[in-house]
């Protein structure tokens, strides 16, 4: 089958024998209907399931073959490819689907599940899987029975992990209030220290500039007392120095010049 979009050899040889696979598919599916023997329709069913284990293997590595291939086609190249093999992975389950349905009117015991996924990359098979309509009906209800418990459990599993998590978003919550509460009092405490400390220097300031004055007060009287004490120093040295004035209570004895003359006028009275 010709590509009308640009493939490498290898991709085109790929794609050729998918193609091939698929007509064959066809082909085998409408010579099925005309089969009535069960044996010869389960023999013709068993070669279309090798064929379409190798379509899938044949997919795989088309996929592969892209991937390895990427980086040298454009992107619009790229997404045609992806495409084109999403195509044959939902053309391979559409057999895989009427395979199923002709499996389940022969009744066989075991058979193969393909589950390639419309949207996936990869096809995945699971292989050897009961179907429904082989299994009696005590089976059925044990199957059923087992598949409640199990939906069960898993339901008190979530459980389980919804209260957990309700638990764990509970605690978490009080935890941030708490912390909330005890940035809240840091803050405050904060501020309080920082009032204290404004106060504590404005009375520093207020203590500074007191010593200040009462330095300045004490250097003055100091001067003072120096004052007097080189006064009394040169006027004990010097009494008779004029320019210096009597410091009072420290005026020199009066002369005895006076005393005598006092003595004289008492006598003449006599």
């Amino acid at each position: 089958m010709a590509s009308d979009m640009p493939m490498s050899a290898e991709l085109e040889q790929i794609d050729g024998e998918i193609q091939d696979i698929f007509r064959a598919l066809q082909n085998g599916f409408q010579k099925l209907d005309k089969i009535k023997d069960s044996n010869r329709q389960s023999k013709q069913l068993e070669e279309l399931t090798g064929k379409m284990r190798e379509c899938k293997r044949l997919i795989k590595e088309f996929d592969r073959e892209i991937k390895d291939q990427e980086s040298r086609h454009a992107p619009d190249v790229n997404k045609q490819l992806n495409e084109k093999k999403q195509t044959m992975i939902k053309e391979l389950n559409s057999y895989v689907a009427l395979r199923k349905t002709y499996q389940s009117s022969l009744g066989n015991k075991r058979v193969e599940l393909f589950d390639m996924g419309a949207g996936g990359s990869d096809p995945v098979a699971e292989d050897n899987v009961k179907m429904a309509s082989d299994m009696s009906n005590q089976e059925l209800i044990d199957a059923g029975r087992k598949q409640m418990d199990e939906t069960d459990q898993a339901i008190e599993r979530s459980k389980m992990v919804v209260e957990q998590t309700i638990e764990v978003g509970t605690q978490t919550a009080a935890n941030l209030k708490q912390q909330t509460d005890q940035m809240g009092r840091i803050v405050n405490e904060l501020d309080t220290i920082q009032f204290s400390i404004k106060k504590a220097s404005q009375l520093v300031k207020e203590i500074g500039r007191q010593v200040a004055t009462d330095k300045c007060i004490m250097f003055f009287l100091f001067l003072i007392v120096c004052g007097v004490i080189a006064i009394i120093i040169v006027k004990i040295v010097n009494p008779n120095n004029k320019s210096i004035r009597d410091i009072p209570g420290l005026a020199p004895p009066a002369p005895t010049a006076r005393r005598l003359l006092s003595a004289e006028a008492f006598g003449s009275l006599e």
